[in-house]
């Protein structure tokens, strides 16, 4: 088996309504979808989700680039996707950054692999410890009566934990968490994310104040490279401190753990750079005894998928509560399966249900691609690219 051809397609999805964080107001998701076509007849999908420049800088261009430009003719044109150890280890070796790209790769090299075999991701990953991945939710940033109405309305739809997006004012942040507190009650799990946003002052004197309402963490309170910062942070505060954006690459996670400057991490399939580099990721959480959640880049059902199988079948993984749940978010619904979602990229999106998450049980991913709505929504002057 050997890969003879690679798509690569911008494609911009419209969210029902906006999602807001500091500074930023996301109305599209604006992703790159990848199509591996093997001499047999197999094609191995995958999507990057949203791009980010804060985040990952990486925008669409940049992953079509790399990925049309230096990634496929050199190490995946004539290459067996199969060898997805051997192709993730070229790409690091001649690819600094660049983890979203990469790890779109990475993606739809274990989709194809599934396909290949005839079984789940999952099943390449270890098999099946648990049926589902418990699910949080996540607050858009916005007036504090909207924002207990959202939360509310998630504890209420099954969701384990809610995370309130910072919106940049500290007192309007602890207003939130205030009044959210008051709503759900003590028992609650209640995560603050600031996005690395906060100076150690703001983060400090915040924290301080946010310290009464017992919440189950603060994500990211610091700017992303300054752990030492957070370190220092998480000595003089009660809330546990989880690490997001300061835990990008291993090296990263091993100086947070050196330094001991956090209680838990946050992972992403496309910040670790896919789902091999992923279990490595796990593995260093696991030996350091740090809890993980996995997040998203927002995106399709497609997107959603890497992470619900990686979540059920990594032992360390499964046991915490994450939030995947691009999909919902993008076409504003609490679940799909009773009102099931059309205008997505996949065809038949993983089930979500009672604030869980299942994957899909096909060969690969288990997508379906829906090319109508691909082909309707190829982003604005942008063009697909073709490497053969």
């Amino acid at each position: 088996m050997k890969i003879v051809k690679v798509e690569a397609v911008p494609v911009s999805t419209p969210l029902t309504r906006p999602f807001l964080m500091p500074g930023t107001r996301i109305t599209h998701i604006h992703s790159v979808l990848l199509k591996l076509h093997t001499d047999d007849g197999l094609v191995g999908y995958a999507d990057s989700g949203d791009t980010s420049t804060w985040y990952r800088g990486e925008i669409q261009e940049s992953i079509m680039g790399m990925i049309c430009e230096h990634i496929a003719p050199r190490f995946l044109i004539g290459a067996d996707p199969r060898d997805i150890e051997k192709i993730v280890g070229q790409m690091d070796t001649f690819v600094r950054d660049n983890n979203q790209a990469k790890a779109t790769v990475d993606f739809a090299l274990h989709d194809l692999k599934g396909k290949a075999f005839g079984v789940p991701v999952y099943q390449l990953l270890g098999g099946r410890n648990t049926e589902a991945s418990v699910q949080g939710w996540v607050v858009s940033a916005g007036p504090v009566d909207q924002v207990v109405g959202e939360a509310v309305t998630a504890v209420e739809q099954g969701f384990a934990l809610i995370k309130l997006k910072s919106d940049g004012n500290t007192d309007h942040d602890v207003d939130n968490v205030r009044e959210v507190r008051a709503a759900l009650g003590d028992d609650a799990r209640i995560v603050v994310d600031a996005n690395g946003f906060w100076t150690y002052e703001q983060a400090l004197r915040t924290m301080r104040r946010l310290d009464a309402y017992g919440m189950y963490c603060i994500e990211q309170p610091v700017p992303h490279w300054d752990i030492e910062g957070m370190a220092r942070l998480r000595a003089r505060i009660d809330t546990p401190v989880f690490a997001d954006e300061s835990a990008q690459e291993l090296h990263d996670i091993k100086e947070i753990i050196d330094r001991r400057a956090a209680d838990g991490l946050f992972i992403k399939m496309q910040k670790a750079g896919g789902l091999l580099k992923a279990q490595r990721w796990l593995t260093m959480a696991r030996l350091a005894d740090l809890p993980v959640m996995s997040g998203c880049m927002i995106g399709s059902g497609l997107e959603a998928s890497p992470s619900a199988h990686l979540m059920i079948a990594n032992n360390w993984a499964s046991q915490f509560v994450h939030e995947n749940l691009g999909p919902l978010i993008i076409h504003g619904q609490w679940e799909n399966e009773k009102q099931p979602i059309e205008n997505d990229i996949a065809k038949n999106p993983p089930i979500f249900s009672d604030g869980k998450l299942y994957p899909n049980e096909g060969p690969g991913f288990g997508i379906e691609l829906n090319e109508e709505f691909i082909a309707a929504n190829i982003t604005p002057g942008k063009q697909p690219r073709t490497v053969r």
